[in-house]
């Protein structure tokens, strides 16, 4: 299979969720206060019918303020890494797999697929794509650096957990109120590894955002554990601490792969920790597996994937190894003492990988993850509908509209890197927050595209409506010959639900957005520079 088959949309880190144009490193670092001031939010257009029909129609008129709702993660991963993370809430979903875009650790809020029924996450609602979305937020501290991890993440001497925990919950309380966010729907704790935090800094801060917004009994509320740092007597404290899902960085059942990643469990360490995990909390366990390991062979992998099949729950991500510059194992291969991934056999371990969950009842409801049983993650499908959501604590990545800044203008957020300058920056401004940048409407769009066109959903109508009310997936989509030659090869799929991947197409959705951004460029492009009647 060609090196292009995996998709390569954004961040490739392990968990991550960054799209794939940022620009994030250019915003400017000015503080700013908290304002009350009531959003709006562009309301949907009517769906695209046909080309000729969905064009020229009127814009709605503005919508009347709503209430605000997210999702809080501690921390947006900026590349693939452990599995182990921060916490956050939801009005995004928590991460878009290893495939996906990236973010730091710590905690995050938010909300909440082939060509079957459309179908939520389990329990709860596939949410409006323009409400605010999940927040994340992160605990910086690991016990050791993985050989492949990037992470914002540090090897502490000594934590002073009680203050970490005090600008935890003053950065979540600062950033509700900025936000506007009257509901939280998800709250993910990601790292770093949080399974480190103790179950009282979990409390405090699923405390915090209930006195601040309405956090619903069921929201979905993930922590990320370590199998090494997570007994079954503490993951049942986070349990009562209000954790009510929990994502396993087991990453490989092979003990040389796991000692070649840096890991600090041993195969029957995480399915130990696994069994441990399904008792406390049933049908609502996610398990990591990486591919494309340096001298990994196809039917070894896939033999372990056969493995966790017969002891996991009902969600799976599977994640291609990424080579990070700065990593000890991006030196192994570098100086020749590693043989470099192959990426014809990674290719292969994920085509299998895939169909072998596809047979096991998963749908691949996202490039890199998998569900049964309606065992979706929310706070993941936030993120590639492009919602809104708070990033909390250091190196946390966010993106919501600031109350006072016309309602409508999102902006991608990065907190301060370092903890013990993140801590200072709160305490002395209430957050952490250093970039600020504004995202465009093309901008904007753009994300939309790569990050809906992940899911098997795809983008509907509706959906693209409530970003573009103007220009339809039929304009900008319909009439393009390079995009009939996809529909036609089966790769793609446009009607009246929407645009979407096929299943072939799904597994190669990188060569595909290599048409359809430009065309989305260009359709912009000529709409915004067309003149318009009587004005």
């Amino acid at each position: 299979m060609a090196q292009g088959t995996r998709p390569r949309t954004g961040c490739q880190k392990a968990g991550c969720s960054r799209p794939p144009r940022t620009g994030w490193t250019d915003g400017c670092g000015e503080r700013i206060s908290a304002q009350q001031v009531a959003p709006q939010t562009r309301g949907p257009g009517p769906p695209g019918a046909s080309t000729d029909a969905a064009r020229g129609h009127a814009a709605p008129p503005p919508s009347a303020p709503v209430a605000r709702s997210a999702c809080l993660c501690t921390a947006w991963r900026p590349g693939r890494g452990s599995a182990s993370g921060a916490a956050s809430w939801p009005v995004a979903p928590r991460r878009s797999g290893r495939h996906g875009a990236a973010r730091g650790p710590g905690p995050r809020l938010g909300g909440s697929g082939q060509d079957g029924p459309e179908a939520p996450p389990r329990g709860g609602r596939i949410p409006e794509p323009c409400t605010p979305e999940p927040a994340r937020g992160a605990w910086p501290y690991c016990e050791k650096r993985c050989s492949y991890c990037n992470f914002n993440k540090y090897i502490p001497r000594g934590v002073e957990e009680a203050a970490m925990r005090s600008c935890l919950v003053t950065e979540a309380q600062t950033l509700l109120q900025l936000s506007g966010v009257r509901r939280v729907d998800s709250v993910f704790f990601g790292g770093g590894t949080p399974s480190l935090a103790s179950p009282h800094t979990v409390a405090a801060v699923l405390e915090a955002v209930a006195q601040a917004a309405h956090l619903p009994a069921d929201s979905e509320v993930t922590l990320e554990v370590n199998p090494t740092s997570a007994p079954g007597s503490r993951l049942a404290a986070f349990g009562t601490a209000g954790v009510n899902r929990l994502s396993i960085g087991l990453q490989s059942l092979d003990d040389t792969e796991l000692r070649l990643l840096g890991r600090t469990h041993s195969a029957n360490d995480a399915l130990r920790t696994l069994a441990e995990a399904r008792h406390l909390f049933p049908g609502r366990v996610s398990v990591d597996l990486m591919l494309g390991l340096p001298a990994q062979q196809v039917g070894p992998w896939l033999g372990q994937l056969q493995e966790l099949l017969r002891h996991c729950d009902d969600h799976i991500s599977l994640y291609q190894l990424s080579l990070e510059r700065g990593t000890a194992l991006f030196t192994q291969v570098q100086q020749g003492a590693l043989p470099a991934p192959d990426p014809e056999l990674a290719a292969e371990m994920y085509q299998e990988g895939r169909a072998v969950l596809r047979e096991a009842g998963f749908r691949q409801y996202e490039v890199s993850n998998f569900a049964r049983n309606g065992a979706l993650s929310t706070h993941n499908w936030t993120y590639w509908q492009c919602g809104q959501y708070l990033g909390v604590g250091p190196g946390a990545h966010g993106r919501f509209m600031p109350q006072g800044v016309g309602g409508h203008i999102q902006e991608a957020r990065i907190q301060t890197l370092e903890p013990d300058n993140w801590m200072k920056e709160v305490m002395l401004f209430g957050h952490g927050t250093r970039k600020r940048v504004p995202l465009g409407e093309l901008e904007l769009l753009e994300e939309v595209l790569a990050m809906g066109l992940r899911t098997d959903l795809g983008i509907t109508h509706q959906h693209w409506q409530q970003f573009e009310p103007q220009l339809t997936l039929w304009d900008v989509f319909g009439a393009s010959t390079e995009v009939k030659v996809l529909l036609e090869q089966g790769l793609l799929l446009l009607d009246h639900r929407g645009l979407r991947c096929s299943w072939e197409g799904l597994a190669v959705l990188d060569s595909l957005l290599l048409t359809l951004l430009p065309r989305l460029q260009e359709s912009w492009l000529q709409s915004t520079s067309s003149p318009v009647p009587g004005g």
